[in-house]
């Protein structure tokens, strides 16, 4: 669990779902058969456990939105009308949308802010979505969802049975405070591999303290209920078979996943030849192996690298040129490589608003370029990523973050092209962590040093030089 150093035998009741292979002496793993074994048990949990909380850990792609819709359909069909706790907006709209997608005559409310445009507008079009800024106009719903922030200023003269808190590693455990009063009993589900949870002032007088605000909710809920149900979703659904290994050994060493596709599974194909060029050459390359790495000449640069961001540019204008196709599980047919389903990822927004101009000055579009923390829960074919560290004359805690990295590595379903300048790794190796050790604060494992010269050791493997 890369969010904290917690060794196998500390998760009690952790659903053990990582099938050895054939070698082992056992069946081959069936990625289906494991995800509805360990959904059937949270579930289970869920629905009669009688902790007051149950936590899922869920790595990228694994179906984390699909389990957050049944589990509240099926508290919902058993008499228990819940709350459901999202982070941002964006978040709760899709739960709504997703549950009437599933269930169109089921009652659903859409707790908002006064403001204007605060929800989707698609869910005026809902017959059984009912929306509202005040709580008592929601009365009878059997599903309510909101923001945690929205929740934190409601208050009910009974509180709910029952919640379910998505994201919950990317919820601050003193917004947890704030809601904890609504509901007896919740599943929380999140990604422990991601981003730690946003805080705009330091939390440095805080650590190592009980009631760190800065900590995350569920760090901190099972800090103090280490007996608390505990499982995890086995399988990844989003990353390929190319990437899975990667990505599970280096951010989720003790919560360790599989790919729910095999290595003929997917494939990416080009309908025009490349021409030989080093943008081309590494595109051909993560086509065959699912990564790639365009490596430019060492140099220290600003943080906005006008050459680096035209290799990332040149890189997208050229994964539309050569009509690219994607084929998968999901269709015979090859689908058309579009600008829908190419992502950007940087570290900075400024290095965002830097690549969103170089494309635009290349005549592309509808590309999605965004930092990591925006990025988080999206999905892309191809993921085209300006890595933290490139052309950085230090290593700061902000670049070593392990969930940046991990978020940037594990957008993509066939292939994920990483542009940096060379010498990460030397960079890597004179500045160790130098970040106080402080009393009482769970050792984060692995660090963003170890994670980065994992993923490192890997991509050099399929690197293309600029100039070669």
């Amino acid at each position: 669990m890369p969010r904290s150093a917690n060794p196998p035998g500390r998760r009690r009741g952790m659903t053990d779902l990582h099938h050895a292979g054939p070698s082992a002496g056992r069946q081959p793993f069936d990625p289906g058969a494991a995800a509805g074994r360990a959904t059937d048990a949270i579930l289970h949990d869920t629905l009669h456990s009688t902790h007051r909380g149950v936590v899922v850990d869920s790595p990228p792609g694994a179906g984390k939105s699909t389990l957050v819709v049944r589990a509240a359909r099926e508290l919902a069909a058993a008499g228990r009308p819940l709350m459901v706790v999202a982070q941002t907006n964006a978040q709760v709209d899709d739960l709504v949308l997703r549950l009437a997608g599933k269930d169109p005559d089921l009652p659903v409310g859409r707790l908002h802010s006064s403001e204007p445009g605060s929800f989707d507008p698609a869910l005026a079009d809902l017959p059984a979505v009912r929306t509202s800024a005040r709580i008592a106009d929601l009365a009878g719903m059997d599903i309510v969802v909101s923001t945690a922030a929205k929740w934190a200023y409601t208050k009910v003269d009974e509180p709910w049975r029952h919640a379910i808190v998505d994201e919950a590693y990317q919820m601050r455990s003193d917004a947890l405070l704030s809601v904890a009063g609504l509901f007896e009993r919740a599943l929380f589900v999140g990604d422990p591999g991601q981003l730690d949870p946003f805080s705009i002032v330091g939390a440095e007088q805080w650590a190592g303290l009980a009631y760190d605000p800065s900590a995350s909710a569920v760090s901190t809920l099972l800090a103090h209920n280490p007996d608390l149900p505990q499982h995890r979703l086995p399988v990844s659904w989003r990353l390929p078979a190319s990437a899975a290994p990667l990505v599970s050994r280096a951010f989720y060493p003790y919560t360790p996943f599989r790919s729910g596709t095999g290595h003929g599974d997917r494939r990416l194909a080009f309908g025009v030849p490349g021409d030989g060029s080093a943008v081309d050459r590494v595109l051909d390359e993560a086509a065959e192996s699912g990564w790639g790495l365009l490596e430019l000449p060492a140099r220290h640069t600003p943080r906005t690298d006008p050459e680096a961001v035209r290799a990332v540019a040149l890189t997208v204008r050229r994964l539309l040129d050569r009509g690219g196709a994607a084929t998968s599980e999901h269709a015979a047919e090859p689908a058309p490589l579009t600008a829908a389903r190419i992502a950007v990822g940087t570290a900075h927004r400024d290095q965002a608003a830097a690549v969103r101009a170089a494309l635009a000055g290349l005549g592309v579009t509808g590309v999605a370029v965004d930092t990591a923390n925006r990025l988080q829960g999206r999905e892309f074919d191809v993921t085209v990523v300006l890595h933290p560290l490139s052309g950085r004359p230090d290593a700061t805690a902000f670049h070593l973050e392990t969930g940046r990295l991990c978020v940037l590595a594990s957008r993509h379903r066939h292939a994920c092209i990483v542009v940096s300048r060379a010498g990460v790794a030397d960079l890597l190796d004179e500045h160790p962590s130098t970040e106080p050790v402080q009393l009482g604060v769970t050792v984060k494992f692995p660090d963003g040093w170890e994670a980065n010269h994992a993923v490192l050791a890997h991509l050099a493997e399929h690197r293309v030089g600029w100039g070669t």
